[in-house]
Protein backbone atom coordinates (compact mmCIF):
# COMPACT_ATOMS: atom_id res chain seq x y z
CA UNK A 1 0.00 0.00 0.00
CA UNK A 2 1.12 3.50 -0.79
CA UNK A 3 2.37 5.53 2.06
CA UNK A 4 -0.19 8.26 1.92
CA UNK A 5 -3.11 5.95 1.66
CA UNK A 6 -1.81 4.04 4.78
CA UNK A 7 -1.73 6.96 6.72
CA UNK A 8 -5.55 7.64 5.73
CA UNK A 9 -6.31 4.60 6.85
CA UNK A 10 -4.48 5.03 10.13
CA UNK A 11 -6.36 8.21 10.35
CA UNK A 12 -9.49 7.29 9.52
CA UNK A 13 -9.96 4.07 11.75
CA UNK A 14 -9.19 4.59 15.07
CA UNK A 15 -8.07 0.71 15.99
CA UNK A 16 -5.69 -1.14 17.79
CA UNK A 17 -2.43 -1.06 16.08
CA UNK A 18 -2.94 -5.20 15.53
CA UNK A 19 -6.39 -4.93 14.21
CA UNK A 20 -5.24 -1.66 11.96
CA UNK A 21 -2.00 -4.07 10.46
CA UNK A 22 -4.64 -6.61 9.73
CA UNK A 23 -6.49 -4.74 8.11
CA UNK A 24 -3.83 -2.90 6.07
CA UNK A 25 -2.93 -6.30 5.39
CA UNK A 26 -6.27 -7.28 3.84
CA UNK A 27 -6.29 -4.23 1.79
CA UNK A 28 -3.40 -4.93 0.52
CA UNK A 29 -4.55 -8.49 -0.65
CA UNK A 30 -7.61 -7.04 -1.77
CA UNK A 31 -5.58 -4.65 -4.24
CA UNK A 32 -3.35 -7.28 -5.48
CA UNK A 33 -6.37 -9.19 -6.59
CA UNK A 34 -8.37 -6.50 -7.89
CA UNK A 35 -5.07 -5.75 -10.14
CA UNK A 36 -5.01 -9.13 -11.45
CA UNK A 37 -8.22 -9.40 -12.23
CA UNK A 38 -8.37 -6.14 -14.37
CA UNK A 39 -6.59 -7.96 -18.07
CA UNK A 40 -9.47 -10.61 -17.38
CA UNK A 41 -12.01 -7.88 -17.03
CA UNK A 42 -10.83 -5.91 -20.12
CA UNK A 43 -11.00 -9.49 -21.96
CA UNK A 44 -14.28 -9.72 -20.85
CA UNK A 45 -15.61 -6.07 -21.87
CA UNK A 46 -13.27 -6.62 -25.70
CA UNK A 47 -15.26 -9.78 -25.97
CA UNK A 48 -18.52 -8.52 -25.10
CA UNK A 49 -17.68 -5.95 -27.85
CA UNK A 50 -17.53 -8.45 -30.51
CA UNK A 51 -20.40 -9.32 -32.18
CA UNK A 52 -21.50 -9.41 -36.34
CA UNK A 53 -17.81 -7.96 -37.07
CA UNK A 54 -16.06 -11.31 -35.55
CA UNK A 55 -18.62 -13.99 -36.78
CA UNK A 56 -18.91 -12.32 -40.51
CA UNK A 57 -15.14 -12.67 -40.56
CA UNK A 58 -14.95 -16.02 -39.59
CA UNK A 59 -17.50 -17.00 -41.66
CA UNK A 60 -15.48 -15.53 -44.87
CA UNK A 61 -12.81 -18.28 -43.84
CA UNK A 62 -15.51 -21.16 -44.95
CA UNK A 63 -14.22 -24.66 -46.06
CA UNK A 64 -14.38 -23.34 -49.92
CA UNK A 65 -12.06 -20.50 -48.66
CA UNK A 66 -10.05 -22.67 -46.67
CA UNK A 67 -9.93 -24.79 -49.79
CA UNK A 68 -8.63 -21.89 -51.94
CA UNK A 69 -6.23 -20.79 -49.69
CA UNK A 70 -4.44 -24.45 -49.16
CA UNK A 71 -4.60 -24.80 -52.97
CA UNK A 72 -2.54 -21.35 -53.10
CA UNK A 73 -0.12 -22.49 -50.59
CA UNK A 74 0.62 -26.34 -51.35
CA UNK A 75 0.80 -24.95 -55.40
CA UNK A 76 2.91 -21.67 -54.74
CA UNK A 77 4.12 -21.89 -51.31
CA UNK A 78 4.58 -18.81 -49.73
CA UNK A 79 4.38 -16.93 -52.72
CA UNK A 80 0.98 -15.64 -52.84
CA UNK A 81 0.99 -15.58 -48.91
CA UNK A 82 0.96 -11.52 -49.00
CA UNK A 83 -2.44 -11.18 -49.81
CA UNK A 84 -3.89 -12.18 -46.66
CA UNK A 85 -1.98 -8.68 -45.64
CA UNK A 86 -2.87 -6.85 -48.74
CA UNK A 87 -6.96 -7.77 -48.53
CA UNK A 88 -7.33 -6.65 -44.92
CA UNK A 89 -7.89 -2.83 -45.71
CA UNK A 90 -9.54 -3.21 -48.29
CA UNK A 91 -12.06 -6.20 -46.59
CA UNK A 92 -12.21 -4.15 -43.10
CA UNK A 93 -13.02 -1.05 -45.04
CA UNK A 94 -16.43 -2.43 -47.08
CA UNK A 95 -17.50 -4.42 -44.32
CA UNK A 96 -17.41 -1.60 -41.86
CA UNK A 97 -19.36 0.90 -44.32
CA UNK A 98 -21.65 -2.23 -44.29
CA UNK A 99 -22.21 -2.07 -40.83
CA UNK A 100 -22.65 1.85 -40.61
CA UNK A 101 -25.38 1.57 -43.19
CA UNK A 102 -27.22 -1.04 -41.24
CA UNK A 103 -26.67 1.13 -38.09
CA UNK A 104 -27.62 4.61 -39.26
CA UNK A 105 -30.13 3.49 -41.49
CA UNK A 106 -31.50 0.80 -39.78
CA UNK A 107 -32.09 -1.15 -42.48
CA UNK A 108 -30.72 -4.16 -44.26
CA UNK A 109 -28.40 -3.51 -47.92
CA UNK A 110 -30.89 -4.76 -50.09
CA UNK A 111 -33.74 -2.58 -48.33
CA UNK A 112 -31.45 0.25 -48.78
CA UNK A 113 -30.82 -0.41 -52.63
CA UNK A 114 -34.47 -0.66 -53.04
CA UNK A 115 -34.85 2.12 -51.82
CA UNK A 116 -32.48 4.34 -53.99
CA UNK A 117 -32.02 2.54 -57.25
CA UNK A 118 -33.73 0.71 -59.71
CA UNK A 119 -35.27 -2.47 -59.06
CA UNK A 120 -34.03 -4.60 -62.27
CA UNK A 121 -30.13 -4.25 -60.85
CA UNK A 122 -31.21 -5.32 -57.73
CA UNK A 123 -32.84 -8.24 -58.93
CA UNK A 124 -30.05 -9.22 -61.01
CA UNK A 125 -27.87 -8.60 -58.05
CA UNK A 126 -29.84 -11.21 -55.88
CA UNK A 127 -30.49 -13.81 -57.97
CA UNK A 128 -26.81 -14.13 -58.77
CA UNK A 129 -26.17 -13.98 -55.00
CA UNK A 130 -28.57 -16.63 -54.35
CA UNK A 131 -27.05 -19.14 -57.14
CA UNK A 132 -23.10 -18.25 -56.32
CA UNK A 133 -24.12 -18.70 -52.32
CA UNK A 134 -26.12 -22.05 -53.49
CA UNK A 135 -22.50 -23.65 -54.72
CA UNK A 136 -20.80 -22.56 -51.92
CA UNK A 137 -23.38 -24.00 -49.65
CA UNK A 138 -23.22 -26.91 -51.61
CA UNK A 139 -19.51 -27.66 -51.77
CA UNK A 140 -19.27 -26.49 -47.91
CA UNK A 141 -21.89 -28.92 -47.30
CA UNK A 142 -19.49 -31.91 -49.03
CA UNK A 143 -16.20 -30.56 -47.66
CA UNK A 144 -17.83 -30.61 -43.73
CA UNK A 145 -19.20 -34.49 -44.54
CA UNK A 146 -15.71 -35.51 -46.32
CA UNK A 147 -13.55 -33.96 -43.45
CA UNK A 148 -15.55 -35.82 -40.71
CA UNK A 149 -15.17 -38.83 -42.86
CA UNK A 150 -11.61 -38.62 -42.38
CA UNK A 151 -12.02 -38.81 -38.60
CA UNK A 152 -15.14 -41.08 -38.56
CA UNK A 153 -15.00 -42.94 -41.76
CA UNK A 154 -18.09 -45.66 -40.88
CA UNK A 155 -20.23 -43.06 -41.25
CA UNK A 156 -22.10 -42.24 -44.83
CA UNK A 157 -20.85 -39.24 -46.76
CA UNK A 158 -24.69 -38.44 -47.53
CA UNK A 159 -26.01 -38.93 -43.96
CA UNK A 160 -23.48 -36.39 -43.25
CA UNK A 161 -24.26 -33.97 -45.60
CA UNK A 162 -27.87 -33.93 -44.66
CA UNK A 163 -27.04 -33.89 -40.95
CA UNK A 164 -24.76 -31.21 -40.78
CA UNK A 165 -27.54 -29.57 -43.50
CA UNK A 166 -30.51 -30.11 -40.40
CA UNK A 167 -27.76 -28.49 -37.56
CA UNK A 168 -27.66 -25.53 -39.62
CA UNK A 169 -31.67 -25.12 -40.10
CA UNK A 170 -32.22 -25.82 -36.92
CA UNK A 171 -29.58 -22.98 -35.71
CA UNK A 172 -31.67 -20.74 -37.62
CA UNK A 173 -35.12 -21.68 -37.44
CA UNK A 174 -35.70 -22.91 -34.33
CA UNK A 175 -33.53 -20.99 -31.63
CA UNK A 176 -33.85 -17.45 -30.45
CA UNK A 177 -31.74 -15.18 -32.27
CA UNK A 178 -29.77 -14.31 -28.83
CA UNK A 179 -28.22 -17.86 -28.84
CA UNK A 180 -27.96 -18.34 -32.43
CA UNK A 181 -25.91 -15.26 -32.39
CA UNK A 182 -23.92 -16.60 -28.94
CA UNK A 183 -23.09 -20.04 -30.93
CA UNK A 184 -22.06 -17.97 -33.97
CA UNK A 185 -19.78 -16.65 -31.94
CA UNK A 186 -18.14 -19.16 -30.02
CA UNK A 187 -17.94 -21.41 -33.50
CA UNK A 188 -15.55 -18.44 -34.82
CA UNK A 189 -12.77 -20.01 -32.33
CA UNK A 190 -12.92 -23.13 -34.45
CA UNK A 191 -10.45 -21.12 -36.39
CA UNK A 192 -7.76 -21.36 -33.82
CA UNK A 193 -7.17 -25.09 -35.18
CA UNK A 194 -4.78 -23.41 -37.91
CA UNK A 195 -3.31 -21.28 -35.60
CA UNK A 196 -2.43 -24.33 -33.50
CA UNK A 197 -1.40 -26.31 -36.98
CA UNK A 198 1.06 -23.40 -38.39
CA UNK A 199 2.72 -23.55 -34.99
CA UNK A 200 2.83 -27.28 -34.40
CA UNK A 201 4.61 -28.04 -37.65
CA UNK A 202 8.31 -25.79 -37.43
CA UNK A 203 8.10 -23.43 -39.66
CA UNK A 204 10.98 -20.57 -40.77
CA UNK A 205 8.86 -17.56 -39.52
CA UNK A 206 11.63 -15.33 -40.69
CA UNK A 207 10.86 -16.44 -44.38
CA UNK A 208 7.24 -16.38 -44.00
CA UNK A 209 7.32 -12.81 -42.89
CA UNK A 210 9.62 -11.74 -45.36
CA UNK A 211 7.22 -13.03 -48.18
CA UNK A 212 4.05 -11.79 -46.06
CA UNK A 213 5.96 -8.10 -46.31
CA UNK A 214 7.10 -8.48 -49.98
CA UNK A 215 4.85 -9.13 -52.78
CA UNK A 216 5.42 -11.40 -55.18
CA UNK A 217 3.76 -12.88 -58.01
CA UNK A 218 3.99 -15.04 -62.05
CA UNK A 219 1.86 -13.87 -64.20
CA UNK A 220 0.49 -17.31 -65.32
CA UNK A 221 -3.02 -18.23 -66.68
CA UNK A 222 -2.98 -20.63 -63.23
CA UNK A 223 -1.73 -18.22 -60.75
CA UNK A 224 -3.83 -15.06 -61.84
CA UNK A 225 -6.90 -17.53 -61.63
CA UNK A 226 -5.99 -18.41 -58.33
CA UNK A 227 -5.50 -14.82 -56.83
CA UNK A 228 -9.08 -13.84 -58.40
CA UNK A 229 -10.44 -16.98 -56.55
CA UNK A 230 -8.55 -15.92 -53.31
CA UNK A 231 -10.04 -11.83 -53.60
CA UNK A 232 -13.45 -13.46 -54.35
CA UNK A 233 -13.52 -15.88 -51.47
CA UNK A 234 -12.65 -13.07 -49.61
CA UNK A 235 -13.98 -9.84 -50.21
CA UNK A 236 -17.70 -11.62 -50.82
CA UNK A 237 -21.11 -10.34 -51.63
CA UNK A 238 -22.59 -12.64 -48.95
CA UNK A 239 -20.91 -10.76 -46.45
CA UNK A 240 -22.28 -7.62 -47.13
CA UNK A 241 -25.56 -8.56 -47.13
CA UNK A 242 -25.06 -10.12 -43.72
CA UNK A 243 -23.03 -7.68 -41.71
CA UNK A 244 -25.43 -4.81 -43.25
CA UNK A 245 -28.40 -7.04 -41.75
CA UNK A 246 -26.88 -8.43 -38.33
CA UNK A 247 -26.56 -4.94 -37.28
CA UNK A 248 -29.87 -4.02 -37.76
CA UNK A 249 -30.48 -7.47 -35.92
CA UNK A 250 -28.34 -6.48 -33.22
CA UNK A 251 -30.49 -3.38 -32.63
CA UNK A 252 -33.57 -4.92 -32.42
CA UNK A 253 -32.50 -7.74 -29.89
CA UNK A 254 -31.90 -4.61 -27.83
CA UNK A 255 -35.17 -3.10 -28.02
CA UNK A 256 -35.65 -1.29 -31.28
CA UNK A 257 -38.32 -2.88 -33.17
CA UNK A 258 -38.98 -0.10 -35.80
CA UNK A 259 -36.52 1.47 -38.47
CA UNK A 260 -37.43 4.93 -36.93
CA UNK A 261 -35.88 3.79 -33.48
CA UNK A 262 -33.12 2.26 -34.55
CA UNK A 263 -31.97 5.41 -36.56
CA UNK A 264 -32.73 7.78 -33.05
CA UNK A 265 -30.69 5.44 -30.89
CA UNK A 266 -27.48 5.42 -33.35
CA UNK A 267 -24.44 7.53 -31.79
CA UNK A 268 -21.05 7.58 -31.71
CA UNK A 269 -20.84 5.03 -28.74
CA UNK A 270 -21.97 2.63 -31.27
CA UNK A 271 -19.92 3.62 -33.96
CA UNK A 272 -16.88 2.76 -32.03
CA UNK A 273 -18.28 -0.56 -30.75
CA UNK A 274 -18.85 -1.09 -34.33
CA UNK A 275 -15.87 -0.35 -35.52
CA UNK A 276 -13.74 -2.31 -32.46
CA UNK A 277 -16.13 -5.12 -33.66
CA UNK A 278 -15.83 -4.81 -37.84
CA UNK A 279 -12.09 -3.93 -37.85
CA UNK A 280 -11.00 -6.60 -35.22
CA UNK A 281 -13.56 -9.53 -37.05
CA UNK A 282 -11.66 -8.84 -40.49
CA UNK A 283 -8.38 -8.95 -38.64
CA UNK A 284 -9.12 -12.57 -37.30
CA UNK A 285 -10.04 -13.61 -40.63
CA UNK A 286 -7.12 -12.62 -42.58
CA UNK A 287 -5.16 -13.92 -39.75
CA UNK A 288 -6.34 -17.48 -39.99
CA UNK A 289 -6.07 -17.27 -44.02
CA UNK A 290 -2.33 -16.26 -43.25
CA UNK A 291 -1.59 -19.67 -40.95
CA UNK A 292 -3.92 -21.78 -43.40
CA UNK A 293 -1.07 -20.43 -46.79
CA UNK A 294 1.47 -20.95 -43.72
CA UNK A 295 0.53 -24.44 -42.44
CA UNK A 296 0.08 -26.12 -45.89
CA UNK A 297 3.19 -23.96 -47.76
CA UNK A 298 5.81 -25.19 -44.38
CA UNK A 299 4.06 -28.78 -45.21
CA UNK A 300 2.35 -29.75 -48.43
CA UNK A 301 4.54 -27.43 -50.51
CA UNK A 302 7.81 -28.33 -49.41
CA UNK A 303 7.39 -31.79 -49.91
CA UNK A 304 5.95 -31.44 -53.32
CA UNK A 305 2.26 -32.07 -52.49
CA UNK A 306 0.73 -29.44 -55.09
CA UNK A 307 -1.99 -31.11 -56.29
CA UNK A 308 -5.01 -30.06 -53.44
CA UNK A 309 -8.18 -28.96 -54.67
CA UNK A 310 -10.88 -29.47 -52.04
CA UNK A 311 -10.11 -28.49 -48.24
CA UNK A 312 -10.40 -32.47 -46.96
CA UNK A 313 -7.30 -33.31 -49.10
CA UNK A 314 -5.54 -30.27 -47.62
CA UNK A 315 -6.42 -32.59 -44.25
CA UNK A 316 -5.68 -35.37 -45.45
CA UNK A 317 -2.12 -34.05 -46.92
CA UNK A 318 -1.05 -33.39 -43.34
CA UNK A 319 -1.63 -36.79 -41.75
CA UNK A 320 2.15 -37.35 -42.42
CA UNK A 321 3.28 -34.92 -40.65
CA UNK A 322 1.65 -35.46 -37.80
CA UNK A 323 -1.66 -37.11 -36.23
CA UNK A 324 -2.19 -33.18 -34.72
CA UNK A 325 -2.02 -31.15 -37.61
CA UNK A 326 -4.57 -33.29 -39.37
CA UNK A 327 -6.79 -33.29 -36.76
CA UNK A 328 -7.26 -29.89 -36.21
CA UNK A 329 -7.25 -29.17 -40.02
CA UNK A 330 -10.09 -31.75 -40.62
CA UNK A 331 -12.14 -30.37 -37.02
CA UNK A 332 -11.72 -26.70 -38.42
CA UNK A 333 -12.82 -27.46 -41.79
CA UNK A 334 -16.30 -29.13 -39.92
CA UNK A 335 -16.55 -25.98 -36.97
CA UNK A 336 -16.28 -23.24 -39.78
CA UNK A 337 -18.46 -25.23 -41.98
CA UNK A 338 -21.25 -24.93 -39.54
CA UNK A 339 -20.67 -21.26 -39.13
CA UNK A 340 -20.30 -20.33 -42.47
CA UNK A 341 -23.10 -22.69 -44.25
CA UNK A 342 -26.06 -20.59 -41.69
CA UNK A 343 -24.17 -17.31 -42.92
CA UNK A 344 -24.85 -18.28 -46.72
CA UNK A 345 -28.82 -19.17 -46.66
CA UNK A 346 -28.87 -16.37 -44.28
CA UNK A 347 -27.38 -13.68 -46.53
CA UNK A 348 -29.61 -14.87 -49.77
CA UNK A 349 -32.72 -14.77 -47.15
CA UNK A 350 -31.55 -10.88 -46.11
CA UNK A 351 -31.45 -9.72 -49.65
CA UNK A 352 -34.16 -11.67 -51.33
CA UNK A 353 -37.04 -10.88 -48.63
CA UNK A 354 -35.84 -6.78 -48.92
CA UNK A 355 -35.45 -6.79 -52.17
CA UNK A 356 -39.62 -7.98 -52.54
CA UNK A 357 -40.43 -6.30 -49.24
CA UNK A 358 -41.29 -9.30 -47.26
CA UNK A 359 -41.28 -9.33 -43.73
CA UNK A 360 -37.69 -10.77 -42.45
CA UNK A 361 -35.17 -11.79 -39.59
CA UNK A 362 -33.59 -13.82 -37.50
CA UNK A 363 -35.22 -12.66 -34.57
CA UNK A 364 -38.82 -13.66 -35.93
CA UNK A 365 -40.05 -17.33 -35.78
CA UNK A 366 -41.07 -19.39 -38.95
CA UNK A 367 -44.91 -18.64 -38.40
CA UNK A 368 -43.88 -15.14 -38.94
CA UNK A 369 -41.81 -15.09 -41.72
CA UNK A 370 -42.51 -17.88 -43.83
CA UNK A 371 -40.96 -16.40 -47.21
CA UNK A 372 -37.52 -15.40 -45.61
CA UNK A 373 -37.21 -18.74 -43.54
CA UNK A 374 -38.41 -20.19 -47.03
CA UNK A 375 -35.71 -18.98 -48.76
CA UNK A 376 -33.18 -20.88 -46.41
CA UNK A 377 -34.37 -23.94 -46.39
CA UNK A 378 -34.36 -23.89 -50.43
CA UNK A 379 -30.99 -23.14 -50.55
CA UNK A 380 -30.11 -25.74 -48.37
CA UNK A 381 -32.21 -27.90 -49.70
CA UNK A 382 -30.37 -27.31 -53.14
CA UNK A 383 -27.02 -28.11 -51.37
CA UNK A 384 -27.94 -31.41 -50.03
CA UNK A 385 -29.61 -32.52 -53.72
CA UNK A 386 -26.20 -31.25 -55.21
CA UNK A 387 -24.40 -33.44 -53.14
CA UNK A 388 -26.71 -36.49 -53.69
CA UNK A 389 -26.31 -35.85 -57.15
CA UNK A 390 -22.30 -35.89 -56.50
CA UNK A 391 -22.04 -32.12 -57.99
CA UNK A 392 -18.34 -31.58 -59.07
CA UNK A 393 -16.90 -29.63 -55.78
CA UNK A 394 -14.28 -28.01 -57.71
CA UNK A 395 -16.69 -26.71 -60.46
CA UNK A 396 -19.03 -25.57 -58.17
CA UNK A 397 -16.34 -23.60 -56.43
CA UNK A 398 -15.06 -22.08 -59.81
CA UNK A 399 -19.06 -21.21 -61.08
CA UNK A 400 -19.17 -19.78 -57.26
CA UNK A 401 -16.36 -17.63 -57.44
CA UNK A 402 -16.90 -16.35 -61.62
CA UNK A 403 -20.32 -15.44 -59.91
CA UNK A 404 -18.86 -13.85 -57.20
CA UNK A 405 -16.40 -11.72 -59.38
CA UNK A 406 -19.50 -10.55 -61.64
CA UNK A 407 -21.79 -9.51 -58.40
CA UNK A 408 -19.38 -8.21 -55.81
CA UNK A 409 -18.27 -4.85 -57.95
CA UNK A 410 -21.95 -4.05 -58.23
CA UNK A 411 -22.70 -4.60 -55.46
CA UNK A 412 -19.50 -2.92 -53.87
CA UNK A 413 -20.95 0.22 -55.94
CA UNK A 414 -24.46 0.03 -54.13
CA UNK A 415 -22.30 0.39 -50.69
CA UNK A 416 -19.93 2.50 -51.64
CA UNK A 417 -22.75 5.24 -53.06
CA UNK A 418 -25.03 4.47 -49.64
CA UNK A 419 -22.15 4.90 -47.37
CA UNK A 420 -21.13 8.32 -48.56
CA UNK A 421 -24.90 9.42 -49.04
CA UNK A 422 -25.48 12.62 -46.98
CA UNK A 423 -29.15 12.15 -47.13
CA UNK A 424 -28.96 8.76 -46.02
CA UNK A 425 -26.06 8.56 -43.60
CA UNK A 426 -26.04 12.32 -42.23
CA UNK A 427 -22.52 12.80 -40.12
CA UNK A 428 -21.81 9.41 -40.19
CA UNK A 429 -21.65 9.53 -44.15
CA UNK A 430 -17.84 8.19 -45.64
CA UNK A 431 -14.62 10.39 -45.39
CA UNK A 432 -13.33 11.05 -48.39
CA UNK A 433 -10.24 8.51 -47.78
CA UNK A 434 -12.69 5.68 -46.68
CA UNK A 435 -14.77 6.08 -50.40
CA UNK A 436 -11.61 6.31 -51.94
CA UNK A 437 -10.94 2.65 -50.55
CA UNK A 438 -14.26 1.96 -51.67
CA UNK A 439 -13.73 2.72 -55.18
CA UNK A 440 -10.11 1.05 -55.41
CA UNK A 441 -11.57 -1.91 -53.88
CA UNK A 442 -14.00 -1.72 -56.74
CA UNK A 443 -11.30 -1.39 -59.17
CA UNK A 444 -9.31 -4.45 -57.92
CA UNK A 445 -12.67 -6.45 -57.39
CA UNK A 446 -13.19 -6.03 -61.12
CA UNK A 447 -10.16 -6.69 -62.29
CA UNK A 448 -10.42 -9.68 -60.55
CA UNK A 449 -13.58 -10.88 -61.31
CA UNK A 450 -12.87 -10.39 -65.48
CA UNK A 451 -9.69 -12.33 -64.37
CA UNK A 452 -11.34 -14.97 -63.39
CA UNK A 453 -13.36 -14.98 -66.94
CA UNK A 454 -11.07 -15.12 -68.92
CA UNK A 455 -8.55 -17.51 -66.97
CA UNK A 456 -11.26 -20.02 -67.88
CA UNK A 457 -11.93 -19.67 -71.25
Amino acid sequence: MEPKLRKEVEETFELPAEVLEETIVFIEKEEKILISKKPFKLAEEYWDTLGPGLTTGAADDDPSGIATYSQAGARYGLQLIWLSLFTYPFMATVQEMCARIGLVSGQGLAANIRRAYSTRALYTVTILLFLANVLNIAADLGAMAASTRLILPGIGLELLVIFFAVISLVLQIFTTYARYAKYLKYLALALLSYVAVALSIGLDWSDVLRHTFVPSITFSKDQIFLIAAILGTTISPYLFFWQTSQEVEEKILKGETTVEARREQMNGHSLRRMRTDVWSGMFFSNLITFFIFAACAGTLYANGITNIVTADQAALALKPFGEFAFFLFALGIVGTGLLAVPVLAGSSAYAIAESFGWKHGLHLKLKQAYAFYGVIIVAMLIGIVANLWHLDPIKGLIYAAVANGIIAPVVLFFVVRLSGDKNLMGKYSNHRFTSFIGWVTIGVMAISGIAAIVSIW
